[in-house]
């Protein structure tokens, strides 16, 4: 059966209509990031994509393709015997690479002459990543937004959480950076994806979310860690109207203490972190910092970076950035509890409707 293509502009609204989406890049270039959904079968994998380049180069094209037609049809034919062969008739697989050429072109005559539909995305992964990238721009500003404001340990991701079990439609771009978005923020063991893998699970959030129904998310700087938030969604989040959400101090340090639960445990990975204050605060004030976490005062420490650092930046840049804060809805917790959670997020999505 012929090989059909299909421009990435269409493959974009057209995703859920084929049965399996195939990645034929190596293992590295997949988890950089692949279109959401697909499965990696690698026409060369990571080693021999290497192996082929250098022979490009090295030796010459010719030489390098009848190699890489060798390696690459030992491939193919492991993943036919491994995933094909009990598929139906019917099966309807979508295929790219890099370009949508040698890699995914191979991949995709071997199935077509099989005899199942198969379908290339023209111009492969960064035709791709170029639709996706203007389909964020598109999509973004079509979704209504309300933005979970409040200082550092208010309790903003649980409340987004607890609005998420509740049904409510939710965007945790710290989930999806895996960052809390501030200087000591960074998760130990969690690496952060690349920019564009974030922005493709951004994407993938706002595609499946209801236009008539709102998103909460939380009120995030243009960065998360290292990555950087769509501009059309951050124009938008910013012009949103805002959930003032208000925790008392001492709940806040409890909060802080449980979260960054990692700190507590290892006293002296705190005190590295806090280094990367000394810039903003000064050493003197960073050294005593560190002297009294060294001494087990760490709660006094949060306490100190809440009122003294992170709470006066944050009501800056929240009246300056959000410019409907000022006529939030005040949303007042007694305490860090689940509970208290639950009852917030009734509350908040049976005023959201």
């Amino acid at each position: 059966m012929p090989v059909q293509t299909l421009p990435a502009t269409e493959a974009i609204s057209r995703l859920a209509t084929f049965d399996t989406i195939i990645d034929a890049r190596s293992e590295d270039e997949h988890a950089l990031d692949h279109v959401p959904g697909a499965i990696n079968w690698p026409t060369l994998d990571n080693l021999q994509r290497i192996e082929i380049g250098t022979l490009y180069k090295q030796v010459n094209p010719f030489e390098a393709k009848k190699r890489g037609a060798a390696l690459s049809a030992r491939n193919i034919a492991a993943h036919i015997e491994r995933e094909v062969i009990d598929k139906p008739r019917g099966w309807r697989p979508l295929v790219y690479c890099w370009r949508g050429g040698n890699r995914s072109g191979a991949l995709a005559t071997i199935l077509g002459a099989i005899g199942f539909q198969v379908t290339l995305i023209e111009g492969g992964y960064k035709a791709w990543r170029a639709a996706l990238v203007d389909d964020l721009d598109r999509l973004a500003p079509t979704l209504r937004y309300r933005v979970i404001c409040g200082p550092t340990g208010s309790g903003k991701t649980r409340l987004l959480h607890a609005l998420a079990a509740e049904g409510a439609q939710v965007l945790d771009l710290e989930g999806l950076a895996c960052h809390r978005s501030s200087v000591l923020g960074h998760l130990p063991g969690q690496p952060q994806p690349s920019q564009k893998r974030f922005d493709s699970l951004v994407w993938s959030q706002l595609k499946g979310f209801d236009p008539a129904r709102e998103v909460f998310v939380e009120s995030e700087s243009k960065k998360v860690g290292n990555l950087r938030v769509p501009d059309a969604l951050m124009e938008a989040m910013r012009a949103s109207p805002c959930i003032d959400l208000q925790l008392p101090d001492t709940e806040r340090v409890g909060l802080l203490l449980e979260d960054y639960d990692f700190f507590v445990q290892d006293p002296e990975h705190f005190c590295q972190r806090l280094q990367a204050l000394v810039e903003l605060r000064g050493r003197e004030v960073v050294n005593d910092w560190i002297e009294r976490v060294r001494a087990g005062r760490t709660p006094d420490v949060v306490l100190d970076l809440l009122l003294h650092h992170y709470d006066p930046m944050y009501s800056a840049s929240i009246r300056r950035n959000f410019v409907q804060y000022g006529q939030a809805t005040l949303c007042v917790l007694p305490d860090r509890s689940a509970a208290s959670m639950v009852q917030a997020a009734r509350e908040l999505t049976a005023l959201s409707g």
